[in-house]
């Protein structure tokens, strides 16, 4: 089934022009998009994956990650095939790739009202956009997002942050947290390793900064690709800067996969190397991920430097919040509406 596609427009001959990310591609009738996911029919933009759900579970929030929006909840995660880039590390390439390759899309009808059902009975406090690229699946998110936000529930975007800047206009309101991937601060990086831009994802990342959407960053840590202390400097310089100290940046562990098998696990000493420039810059916020234990997954207050969320993997096992606030200083850690229900005093 195929359901129409939004954020597109037509041109000359029945070719017309996606508008739903940074690709901005023109198709020809009959043809895909970069993504494999969205068509040309007869001069109509449709979207194929609208009804082929093929990941649905309940997570902890701090899985996707976000450590400083609703700590300790859960949330009900989604994904359909398909995704606009082409990272040659891609840890859900079984997901991501195959419509880029032309392989039949699969997945399962849910409605997004029997989404929202799902996420109050099993007690989640958001839904979750996730596992693929979210903005490939455009349409059911947006739709799952409104009767979401209706229901009392939040909504989380993961993402490569390659959208256009109508698609980030078109989810404000709906969306209210995201973690968006800052791959590189090398634009050959993005091109040879990605098939993308890195210019949109840092003028992405921005709009969303001022949309006033809760925001952490996410930045895979390749030995030999993206782990020179100088480019590790101007991705923290970056969101010190552009972002603000508090926005959380996650330092992640790469394993070897895809078209990356050849590469060698991120060293844990690479990681805390990435921790201590991060600090240098001024970031208040760093957390390693991919390793569990590291001891670099703790929520510190920034006034006085006590531990307020202790954590394990994506575990919380204490949580000394006292709406969003750290008990012994005063100093707001997480914004009020994000604090969540499961810390000390609420």
């Amino acid at each position: 089934m195929t359901t129409p596609a939004l954020l597109w427009r037509p041109l000359k001959d029945d070719t017309v022009q996606c508008r739903l990310c940074s690709h901005f591609c023109r198709i020809e009738a009959g043809e895909t998009g970069k993504c494999g996911v969205r068509r040309n029919d007869d001069g109509q933009l449709v979207s194929l994956s609208y009804d082929k759900i093929a990941a649905l579970n309940l997570d902890p929030v701090e899985k996707k990650p976000l450590f400083h929006f609703l700590p300790g909840s859960t949330t009900l995660s989604l994904g359909t095939p398909g995704c606009n880039l082409d990272c040659a590390f891609c840890q859900n390439w079984t997901l991501s790739q195959p419509p880029r390759q032309g392989i039949p899309i699969e997945g399962r009808a849910v409605s997004p009202r029997e989404i929202v059902r799902m996420a109050h009975s099993s007690g989640a406090a958001s839904i979750a956009y996730t596992y693929s690229e979210p903005t490939i699946f455009f349409e059911l998110m947006l739709e799952t997002a409104t009767l979401a936000r209706r229901e009392g529930l939040a909504n989380i975007m993961v993402s490569n942050g390659f959208q256009s800047p109508e698609c980030i206009d078109a989810l404000d309101g709906f969306i209210q947290a995201a973690n968006i991937d800052l791959k590189s601060f090398r634009d050959e990086f993005y091109r040879d390793v990605c098939g993308a831009r890195l210019k949109p994802v840092l003028e992405n990342l921005a709009h969303i900064r001022r949309l006033g959407w809760h925001l952490e960053v996410t930045t895979l840590v390749i030995p030999d690709e993206n782990d020179s202390d100088g480019e590790l400097r101007d991705i923290a310089r970056f969101l010190r800067t552009e972002l603000g100290a508090d926005v959380p940046w996650h330092v992640s562990r790469f394993h070897p996969c895809h078209r990356m098998m050849n590469h060698r696990p991120t060293p844990l000493d690479t990681l805390k190397r990435a921790w201590d420039i991060g600090r240098a810059e001024g970031l208040h916020h760093i957390f390693v991920g991919n390793v569990p234990g590291s001891g670099l997954e703790n929520t510190v207050c920034p006034g006085c430097g006590k531990t307020v969320v202790e954590r394990s993997g994506f575990t919380v096992l204490r949580n000394r919040l006292r709406l969003g606030a750290c008990p012994d200083c005063g100093q707001e850690v997480i914004r009020k509406e994000w604090a969540g229900i499961r810390e000390q005093g609420r």
